[in-house]
This record gives C-alpha cells, structure tokens and sequence, in this order.
C-alpha cells in the first residue's frame, strides 16, 4: 500500500491550496479515506473523511464550510481543497485509509 501526498506548500492568508492523495496497492474503490494534520509541536489530528462512494463526508469544526474533501475514485485519489487558509492550519497534512498513512505534505500560511 502506497498514499502519496502533494499540493502543499507555501500560502498567504486569505488563500486557498488543494492537496492530493494518490493511492496504490489497495482496493482504493472500496475503503473510506481521512485527512490529518500535525501543526508544529501539536499532536496529530483528524481534519476530514470521505466514505468509498464519496456520498458522505465528514469536517472538524474549525475547518467546516473552508475545507471540502472529494475522491476520483478512477484515478484512486483523494482530494482536500482548502480555502480561506488561516496561519492556525499551518501542518503536515497526510492522509489515511485502514492502518496505512502517507508521509504527508507541508502547508505553511503566512504572510
């Protein structure tokens, strides 16, 4: 099993990123998938999910109606587009399936 995330990178306030998780190795039609984050110095934590059909998905409130998380499940990719970026989401952002995690992808806002 392989998650590979890209995307993040350096961003001002105000602006938006959108991050990939390409999946291999597993049936990736058939498993929910989450988002992660770890800010600096801060335990790890969960920040959205996505059920296998992508019909239903789930936010942290901190991040509800800035964040939407989607899924192509013919490319077995997960999306997180994330708008109105503020310097709190400042983090590692991996993603999730099963017992499997990505290295993650660092997204820094500031100005």
């Amino acid at each position: 099993v392989q998650l590979v995330e890209s995307g993040g990178g350096l961003v001002q306030p105000g602006g938006s990123l959108r991050l990939s998780c390409a999946a291999s190795g597993f049936a990736f039609r058939s498993y929910g998938m989450r988002w992660y984050r770890q800010p600096p110095g801060k335990e790890r934590e969960w920040v959205a999910s996505i059920t296998s059909d992508g019909e239903i998905t789930n936010y942290k409130p901190s991040v509800m109606g800035r964040f939407t998380i989607s899924r192509d499940n013919a490319k077995n990719t997960v999306y997180l587009e994330m708008n109105s970026l503020k310097p709190e989401d400042t983090a590692v952002y991996s993603c999730n399936t099963q017992t499997y995690w990505g290295k993650g992808t660092l997204v820094t806002v500031s100005s």
